[in-house]
């Protein structure tokens, strides 16, 4: 059944991933929902419903879409041959996760700082963030790929696995619609703020169990890394709220406290100051140093959630 993953497909992209990394094709799935995100936007703008009804149209539209475009896929792949639906099943639920190009991208930003090279870590930097980069210092460029990699452990690997587990590839491709819609159109700003309302709520919605369960992932990574497991735990439960994001604010935290680093504060974004409140701000601040503790924290997160999903998901083929 395409719509329940195995414990071997999942482990299959895991490892894809931890080698591969993110392949920068222009045929990446992801691009092609970038694309037709951009396409079909105005043609929704221009729906006389109002523009808060007309996101809601879009997203769901576009989610709804690419749920039936992938299990119409799998499934007629499974119908030529069943292996082919195996390998194909293990390629989108790559596609969906992208925790081996993010920590490339992270530790090259390190090597940078490393040698001093400050303006091409911040061009570096720029890649995987969206905050303004042109004035920041060492600490300001080290503190934004560590949160890069809190944020994003849930977002690019164990949200998409969370739904790859209770609704294989399709569901996970459906995710990974809702997470480019929100980066794409789920801004406040005077263009997005009621057309992207819909979207950035749904992304909300869909990270909202993920992200606790980082807390725990993470909290056990830290545990066996640095003996620091609880004190990360204890500065995800004081400190999680510490965000404009309900979301965001939990994996950054427990990196805080297992790393014993403040994140989090103000930061330009387009131009504009934001003021963020600090996460773990009793520690010291962020150094090169911890940028590849943040990549040794995130890998050994992703492979506990790893076996954790597969063990899920092979509890659920053996009883359904």
């Amino acid at each position: 059944m395409f719509f329940i993953s195995n414990w071997y497909i999942i482990s299959a992209a895991f490892i894809l991933d931890y080698i591969v990394g993110d392949p920068q094709s222009r045929f990446h799935p992801i691009r092609w929902m970038g694309r037709t995100i951009s396409i079909l936007e105005p043609g929704f703008r221009r729906i006389s419903c109002g523009l808060v009804l007309s996101g809601l149209l879009f997203s769901g539209a576009l989610i709804l879409c690419t749920w039936c475009t992938a299990a119409i896929f799998l499934w007629l792949m499974a119908a030529i041959h069943p292996l082919l639906g195996i390998g194909c099943e293990i390629l989108l639920i790559y596609f969906c996760i992208s925790s081996g190009e993010l920590s490339r991208d992270a530790m090259e930003v390190g090597k940078l700082l490393e040698n001093n090279e400050l303006e091409t870590a911040r061009e570096r930097l720029s890649l995987i963030v969206g905050r303004d980069v042109t004035n920041l210092d060492e600490e300001g460029i080290a503190r934004g790929a560590v949160e890069t990699i809190a944020e994003n452990l849930v977002d690019g690997f164990i949200s998409p696995l969370f739904f790859a587990a209770i609704g294989g590839a399709p569901l996970a491709m459906a995710f990974k619609m809702i997470s480019t819609l929100d980066s794409m159109v789920g801004y406040k700003n005077e263009t997005y703020e009621a057309f992207g309302k819909a979207s950035a709520r749904t992304d909300d919605l869909a990270n909202f169990i993920p992200a606790r369960f980082a807390v725990l992932v993470i909290s056990a990574a830290a545990y066996f890394l640095s003996g620091k497991g609880a004190q990360a735990f204890k500065c995800a439960v004081k400190e999680g709220k510490n965000h404009s994001s309900p979301n965001a604010g939990y994996p950054e935290a427990v990196f805080a406290g297992a790393l014993e680093i403040k994140l989090g504060g103000p930061n330009f974004y387009n131009g504009q100051l934001v003021s963020k409140p600090y996460i773990g701000e009793k520690y010291g601040a962020v150094e090169t140093k911890h940028i590849k503790k943040a990549c040794d924290l995130m890998w050994l997160s992703s492979l506990l959630w790893v076996m954790v999903v597969c063990l899920v998901v092979a509890l659920i083929n053996v009883y359904i």
